[in-house]
């Protein structure tokens, strides 16, 4: 295997996992990107970043995204280069929005444009490094696929692939336009799973699985089932303690006939459909940023 290209130019979504019941299952791609170009040389590793996490991000060889291209050469079993990254950054960090999933799919999907066999990190490849690296499949395979994903870990049946991670797109309703709500405080992803429970009543996850199934139909377009598709009875009502606000604000949403779920772990709020302006002002006046967003039907691509 070779470095064939130069460089290349990846862009990546931003995603919200979950969607209420799908807990580590369902993602969807949503209209806001991250623009990584790499180029391959034969001096040190620089990074630029410009946007979201610009002052924040490690530079070099300690950047998420240069990490996934060495990730990604490696697998490949094409040779380590200098690398200069500039990225521009428009995913929140540590909202809830899918900016790690993103970076290690841009750093996976940008290796591919390097290299002479790209089929080498083929999606379902890219799926598999991701989830290695995220610890689950949801934002990552919407990432890639665009649209809304369904992610599974295959199991002992016969005629299973060897893959530890598959994923399928779902249709979705082409009409169908979120509204993100963004609070200026971060949550870390361990902070909301570190808060739920190892067993969940048997009823509990009986109703989960319904809903979940339910949302399948309600993406699609079965928007009357939207609402009663978005309960959870599985990881929103333990998360509570640490995302107070949030789930205040998702009560409040569904009370006015929203179907309002935390976004993956939170804290960013989303709705699957559009607010009405004047709920849609106050909540930005209790200092939410408020951003309405298409799905995104395309995925990580080389651009």
């Amino acid at each position: 295997m070779r470095i064939a290209n130069d460089s290349v130019r990846v862009r990546v979504p931003a995603t919200s996992a979950n969607l209420g019941p799908g807990f580590d299952v369902l993602g969807i791609a949503l209209g806001l990107h991250d623009v990584v170009e790499v180029r391959a040389t034969a001096g040190a590793t620089r990074t630029a970043v410009r946007g979201e996490g610009a002052q924040t991000v490690p530079d070099g060889e300690d950047h998420l995204v240069v990490r996934a291209v060495r990730a990604g050469l490696e697998h490949a079993g094409a040779p380590q280069v200098g690398l200069d990254l500039s990225a521009y950054n428009r995913i929140p960090h540590g909202r809830g929005l899918g900016s790690s999933a993103a970076a290690v799919v841009a750093g996976l999907v940008a290796a591919r444009g390097l290299i002479s066999e790209p089929e080498a990190l083929a999606d379902d490849v890219v799926l598999e490094l991701a989830t290695a690296w995220e610890g689950h499949p949801d934002n990552a395979a919407a990432a890639i696929y665009g649209g809304a994903t369904l992610a599974w870990a295959p199991g002992a049946a016969a005629g299973e692939t060897a893959r530890t991670v598959r994923a399928e797109r779902l249709d979705v309703d082409a009409a169908l336009t979120c509204t993100a709500f963004i609070p200026a405080t971060e949550l870390a992803t361990k902070v909301a799973r570190g808060v739920l429970p190892d067993v969940v009543p048997h009823a509990d996850a009986a109703f989960t699985g319904s809903r979940t199934a339910l949302l399948v139909l309600a993406l699609a377009g079965r928007t009357d089932l939207m609402m009663t598709a978005t309960e959870d009875r599985l990881h929103q009502p333990y998360r509570r303690d640490v995302l107070s606000d949030s789930s205040e604000l998702v009560d409040a949403l569904r009370a006015a006939g929203h179907p309002a779920v935390i976004s993956g772990a939170g804290p960013t709020v989303l709705v699957l459909g559009t607010v009405p302006e004047r709920l849609e002002s106050a909540v930005v006046a209790r200092g939410w940023r408020a951003v309405r967003l298409p799905v995104d039907h395309a995925g990580a691509a080389a651009v």
